[in-house]
């Protein structure tokens, strides 16, 4: 079973403004809600490749209905904490650049942490766990290190997407894969990429700090997996790009759910890159139709 944690979801307002005027009176050209939060994605997408995976985390008030009524619609498995404070809601305006203003989240009491930990202690070697997002700062700055710590008594594997110190510390206990994105990679080494080479040079970095294997998203230059010795370059499909929420939570979807069926690393790459090219080119995540339409002009090469 894959297991997918949110700590902090929300529901995304995207709003579309056509012609926005900062201290005027705006009229939406079109708005949409919809269930945001990384490991959600991921179990979204999981949903459309048909792979088993139950959604857990915290959810609260009217908010978390929201959210849990979408999932249940999607027929997602999921089994979240009911916290007291009401789950965020993040706004995505869209009017020519797209602006974000997110919510901070619940505070998360010591008993509904607990709670969330106690889901996680029925967990087996076969079972595969997705830590996706920003952690609540009531949780403080270790609940990451609880979450691995359950799952590394249970045997099970883990996935780890998060930047900063949590991803760091996290690599030592031997993730199953890591994703950061280019960006993402030069923050965390306080340094400056400029070239693919430079991104394999920092990729191998996380391998030898103890992640087995890397993905790194490279936008319209596609993506880069590291693994041991070996390296590979996906071509990106060409698109109309649409949407940059939640491109990187299904490629790890594509990744891990067509690892978890098959064993084999290419075709999870694959599948990976045909999942996250197939959300930037939807309004909402992508479907299976779509990733199937992708998946075989994914082009993999050696580096």
């Amino acid at each position: 079973m894959i297991y997918t944690v949110t700590l902090n979801p929300s529901i995304d307002y995207i709003v579309e403004v056509e012609d926005f005027r900062l201290g005027n009176l705006n009229r939406m050209k079109r708005d949409l809600k919809l269930p945001g939060g990384k490991g959600i994605n991921v179990s979204r997408v999981l949903n459309q490749l048909e792979v088993q995976n139950k959604a857990i985390g915290f959810l609260g008030g009217f908010t978390g209905r929201y959210i849990e009524e979408w999932l249940r619609e999607e027929s997602i498995s999921s089994d979240f904490v009911y916290v007291a404070d009401d789950t965020r809601i993040n706004i995505k305006l869209k009017a020519g650049h797209e602006t974000e203003i997110n919510g901070t989240g619940p505070v998360i009491r010591e008993n509904e942490a607990d709670a969330l930990l106690q889901k996680l202690v029925t967990l087996t070697a076969d079972d595969i766990v997705i830590l996706s997002g920003s952690v609540p700062p009531s949780l403080g700055g270790d609940f990451y290190d609880k979450l691995i710590s359950v799952c590394k008594q249970s045997e099970a594997e883990f996935v780890i997407d998060t930047t900063g110190t949590a991803l760091k510390e996290a690599l030592a206990h031997k993730p199953l894969l890591v994703k950061p994105n280019h960006h993402e990679l030069a923050e965390l080494f306080g340094v400056t990429i400029n070239s693919k080479e430079e991104i394999i040079t920092y990729g191998r970095k996380l391998l030898e700090a103890g992640a087995k294997h890397v993905l790194v998203s490279m936008a319209e230059e596609g993506a880069l997996f590291i693994t041991g010795n070996e390296v590979y370059h996906a071509v990106a499909p060409v698109g109309n790009v649409k949407n940059s929420v939640g491109a990187g939570d299904s490629m790890i979807a594509g990744f891990v759910g067509t690892l978890s069926l098959t064993g084999d690393l290419l075709e999870a790459f694959r599948a990976g890159v045909a999942s996250g090219s197939a959300t930037a080119f939807s309004d909402d995540l992508a479907d299976r139709e779509h990733i199937e339409q992708l998946r075989p002009l994914i082009q993999i090469s050696q580096v």
